[in-house]
């Protein structure tokens, strides 16, 4: 039989592709914002063409960028293939703000550029350089479907096209035309594959049983755990968190706006009253949220307010690797507490429970389940959690690097995510550590939530709240 190359998305990436809907958009992005320094040609542009070739030469260690997506015929699972008609220029593309070029025109752009989906025909990404920016700076949109990448695995991409070292140089000495894809498998392939899989997975199902009882004293510990674990995220989820404005039906277009903090401050917060940095970061979410929704009239004390927390499992083996690694933790936020010192001390209190109660295992386990199984389970779960207003929010925090780092010799000054949002979800919060600061992107729905910057505000009146207490 002639070769023939695809690779299966697992249960967790596939579900990324069926959570989709008119108003669900599944990508997740970044707004980088650099000093273009020895990218500017000699009329002070932008070099585009010595950009794209950059690309081209990063690619090379990124090949699922040059894949689309396909389905097996028996069950419509996605596959990923090489894209014979792969267009580098489709993908990366040269636009300009206007005049006066400030951020608050770059995050309507950012806005405007989320609000659209991605071409499932071809592969999922976009990478947009935008110049015109106030200062002579550049900025660097990247939007990628999430079932390509996650917050790290995000960041291992990162390293593929820029390096620590101000004189790295991305050069590629090939044209982008030149692209030879390795043949993609038949619709007979894919269906044996599939009958194959169907057939042998209860087999599979027993080689997991068969790894828990070979030390079963620990391995029923470990199962037990995870089995409470994530019977208690079900029975959360079966009754719903408090009605908020956050909570309503979405539609497709999108507000995007960020702020920063200084890492070190952070440090110093978690160091003076304990817990964890992501404890800190809750916290200033929660008290924001307490003053953004005392503001229009809700009654603060009576809620149970939740923040939908994705938590890395990426092991060191995995670096590197695309796709995700994220199990889902489902956190509540005491509204009620005025006082930032004692409302971080029960966020502290609140994520040391949760991470006792074995929702982390109880997600990994449901995810190994639909890999053998089913990605419809796993899909069925992330709807039934948006459907029931699981939670209020999604709140991810992504560790990059803490030193500066340069594409083709242009420094990147800021990096600003953007985590997508989910049914009933109108608000999703995402941070970026970088070069000793924080780095907090808002993704809002437009209509649901035209006064986002309010609650950016309220997150930097809360860290220095807590600064103070």
């Amino acid at each position: 039989m002639a070769y023939q190359h695809y690779d299966r998305l697992t249960a967790l990436d596939s579900s990324f592709l069926d959570l989709e809907s008119p108003g669900v958009h599944m990508h997740v992005g970044s707004v980088g914002i650099f000093d273009p320094g020895p990218l500017l040609g000699p009329e002070k542009q932008l070099d585009f063409d010595a950009l794209t070739k950059a690309v081209w030469a990063g690619l090379r260690r990124a090949p699922r960028f040059r894949q689309r997506l396909a389905t097996t015929p028996l069950t419509g699972h996605p596959v990923w293939v090489d894209d014979e008609h792969f267009n580098l220029v489709y993908h990366v593309r040269h636009t300009a703000l206007p005049l006066p070029g400030d951020e608050r025109r770059l995050k309507r752009l950012v806005g405007r550029l989320m609000s659209q989906k991605l071409d499932r025909a071809k592969p999922l990404w976009e990478l947009w350089f935008v110049e015109g920016l106030e200062g002579g700076r550049m900025a660097v949109i990247s939007k990628v479907h999430h079932c390509l990448i996650d917050g790290i695995s995000g960041v291992d991409l990162l390293g593929a096209f820029m390096g620590r070292d101000p004189e790295y140089r991305l050069e590629s000495s090939e044209p982008p035309e030149r692209w030879l894809p390795r043949p993609g498998p038949g619709g007979a392939r894919l269906l044996v594959d599939d009958v194959w899989r169907r057939a042998t997975a209860p087999a599979r199902g027993a080689s997991l049983l068969r790894r828990a009882l070979g030390e079963p004293r620990e391995s029923l510990e470990s199962a037990g755990h995870a089995a409470s674990g994530f019977l208690g995220a079900l029975s959360r989820t079966a009754r719903p968190a408090s009605e908020t404005p956050f909570n309503v039906p979405i539609g497709p277009h999108r507000r995007f706006d960020w702020t920063h903090c200084e890492f070190g401050a952070l440090r110093e917060l978690r160091a003076r009253f304990g817990g964890t940095l992501n404890d800190v970061v809750l916290a200033c979410v929660a008290g924001a949220a307490r003053q953004f929704l005392s503001d229009r009239g809700v009654r603060v004390s009576d809620l149970d307010f939740r923040a939908f927390v994705p938590v890395s499992t990426r092991s060191a083996e995995q670096r590197g690797q695309l796709g995700n690694r994220v199990s889902m933790l489902v956190a509540a936020l005491p509204l009620d507490e005025a006082d930032p010192r004692k409302r971080l001390e029960r966020i502290v209190a609140e994520t040391e429970r949760i991470k006792a109660s074995g929702q982390v295992e109880g997600s990994a386990a449901l995810e190994e389940i639909s890999d053998w199984t089913s990605a419809a389970l796993l899909t069925a779960m992330a709807r039934l959690a948006g459907s029931r207003r699981a939670y209020n929010l999604v709140v991810t925090n992504v560790p990059g690097p803490q030193f500066p780092v340069y594409l083709n010799g242009a420094r990147m000054l800021e990096s600003y995510p953007l985590v997508p949002l989910f049914e009933n979800n109108a608000l999703g919060i995402a941070l970026f550590s970088y070069d000793d600061r924080i780095f907090w992107g808002f993704n809002s729905d437009w209509e649901a939530l035209p006064d986002v910057h309010d609650f950016v505000c309220g997150i930097d009146r809360e860290f220095e709240r807590l600064r103070e207490a």
